[in-house]
Parts: C-alpha cells; structure tokens; sequence
C-alpha cells in the first residue's frame, strides 16, 4: 500500500526501553543430516568410529558457526550460534535507526517514510494459505523480489540501513527492517508499536515471494480485500493499515503516480482520512497513471485505491471513525501494523515484545 513518502521526527527523545512477555511462536523444525552407505561406518563394534566421526561433524559445524532450519515455506535460514554473545540492546539499535532518517537532501528531509513502506513491503508478501512470504528472510535482498514494480525506491531504504547494519552487524535484516519501520511510525508522531525480535535472514532468493502480493494502488475495493484477505486481515485493520498514507508523496519515476497525500506529509496524523472526506476529488489531467487531485489546490492527490475506501460502504464507515477520532485509529493502527510485521515468524516462545522510547 505504502508508496514512496517522506517525514520528519516530532517527538521527543529518551532512551528507555519496556519489555513485555508476549505469545508463543510456531513449531520451528531442526533439519537432521543422514547418511548411507558412508565408506569406514559400521553397524556393529565400530562405535568408536561412528563416535570420532560425528565428533568431528560436531567440530566442523561448530567452527562454522551456524546451523540451518526450515520456515513453513521450506526456506533453509541460517543463524549464527556459538560462543555466547551480549544480547542485543534493541533500544540503541531503534536510537540509531532515528538518527539516519533525517537528511535535508533526501524527500522533505526525512528517510522515515520509505523505511516505512520498506518494512510494509517486506512484510506485505505473507500468504497465509502456503506460509509463504512475510518479513521473514529479507527476502528483497535479492533478484527478483527486490525488482518488482511494487518495490521500485526502495533500495534507497535499504542502503540507507546499511549504516545501521555496519554498527550492530549481529541483527538480522529481516529484523533491522521491521524495527525501521515501528521508528519511522514512532519518530514521526504516530502510536508506540510493541516489536519482537527473532527474524532469520533467508540464504538465497529460493524463498522470493512471487510478483503481484502486495496491492496495486490502480485497482478497487475488491482487490484491497483479496489481497489483505489472504495474509489474514479483516475490513477494519484494511482500512487502519490504508490510514499510513497521511505521511509522505508518490514518485513518478517509482510508482508513476505523484504528489503527497496530506498537507503535513512528515507527521503521522488521521489526516488522510479527514482529507477522504473533507475535500473534493477530482481526476489529474495528465499522461500518468490514473490518480486523483483535490479541487481546492491541486497539489494533494489521492490513489484509486484510496478514493475505493469512500466508496464501498463498510470500509466508508471505518475510514468515518478515524476521521473523526485520531486515538481511535492510532490504536487500531498499532495493532494491524504489529500483526503485519509478524506475518509468518516463527518466533521463540515467551519473545519478549519492546515498546520503545523516543528519541
């Protein structure tokens, strides 16, 4: 849903950060290595044998430092284990995410809104029939995923991340990614978004999600629902989700389309929803893309698939609550972005869930 956008932190700074027990995750299956007909084995009164030779696995496997298991897709994941590490201090991780998203030369001087469609779009591919796609793996690392039309722009996020990943080298980008986008809500004004870690980072492109996941903005209310219908989300947290489009602008040279959706495009508001209603839209004359302007001014615009919101009636009711009510969609937007990004992980049980302190 998220094009690319941009905007600036608002809030306050602290360094402090709550945890708090949280569900228990799926079964995560170990893969086993088996052997036959291994020349120097035996069945019987070669146990010493067999003993030096697993031995030696072992060590080999341990020198390594990593060992893979399967996701619900098949994907083999690799995770570094070995010598006890510090854990992670999520928080500073979070501190130094809000430090790379201003830029003054970047889009209204900020990264924070292309993390977010980053983390929307890594997270959006989840399939809740296969348990395929989800923000686990990272999987837009690689070809094709990260050259589908619906992720032009966005290696911009990535990149920018990479100084991130430089200063904490043992996080995860399946994990570096989702958390980047909980800062760019937080920082920019919008609701505390509880987060877990435990995201693994796929070895290859084998677990690329195919084209065509994520919603294309040009289409209807049906589309919206078929393609949040199948990663498990009702009409309601549609519609929460759809309220994410208050921050930030559209590119022509990445989505085609143009301009920002609100007249505050760095602050996470109910703004757009305010907007749905408040003005009169009207089609762009122009030779791009379909889109909407408003009367007024020209210079807000509105995707089809935003004006499909005020035109079917259940999701007209719910886009009414939030424009009336700001808290209201702030709770129900922390909630639907939480469950997006968890799409698919198979989290250890009792994960503690952060909710972290602004900087």
């Amino acid at each position: 849903m998220l094009r690319s956008v941009s905007i600036l932190r608002t809030v306050a700074r602290s360094p402090i950060t709550t945890v708090v027990s949280r569900y228990t995750a799926p079964h995560v299956r170990a893969l086993t290595t088996q052997s036959s007909d291994t020349k120097g084995s035996s069945s019987s009164g070669g146990s010493n044998g067999s003993s030096f030779m697993w031995l030696a696995l072992g060590g080999l496997v341990a020198g390594s430092g990593y060992y893979y298991y399967t996701t619900q897709d098949g994907c083999a994941i690799s995770s570094k284990f070995g010598a006890a590490q510090k854990p992670l201090d999520y928080q500073a991780v979070y501190n130094a995410i809000a430090e790379v998203m201003d830029e003054n030369d970047y889009d209204d001087g900020s990264y924070g809104p292309v993390l977010l469609r980053l983390a929307w779009h890594a997270s959006g591919t989840y399939d809740k029939n296969t348990g395929t796609g989800g923000s686990n793996g990272a999987t837009m690392r690689f070809n094709p995923e990260s050259a589908h039309g619906a992720n032009a722009g966005l290696s911009h996020a990535r990149e920018r991340l990479e100084k991130v990943k430089k200063q904490f080298p043992s996080i995860t980008y399946a994990d570096l990614w989702s958390l980047a986008g909980v800062v760019a809500v937080q920082e920019m004004g919008g609701p505390d978004i509880p987060w877990r870690a435990g995201r693994k980072d796929a070895e290859t492109s084998v677990a690329c999600t195919p084209d065509g996941r994520l919603p294309d903005a040009s289409q209807s209310h049906d589309h919206l629902r078929n393609i949040f219908y199948r990663m498990g989300f009702n009409d309601q947290e549609i519609v929460a989700l759809s309220g994410a489009h208050s921050l930030g602008r559209c590119h022509t040279d990445r989505s085609g389309y143009d301009g920002p959706w609100s007249f505050s495009p760095t602050t996470f508001s109910n703004a757009y929803f305010k907007l749905l209603f408040s003005e009169k839209w009207v089609d762009k004359k122009w030779t791009g893309p379909k889109q909407a302007i408003d009367k007024a001014t020209g210079t807000l615009m509105m995707l089809p698939t935003d004006l499909a919101i005020t035109n079917d009636r259940v999701f007209k009711k719910q886009a009414e609550i939030y424009a009336k009510d700001e808290g209201k969609f702030f709770e129900d937007f922390a909630k639907a972005f939480q469950k997006l990004e968890e799409l698919g992980v198979p989290f250890k049980p009792d994960t503690p869930a952060h909710v972290f302190k602004r900087i």
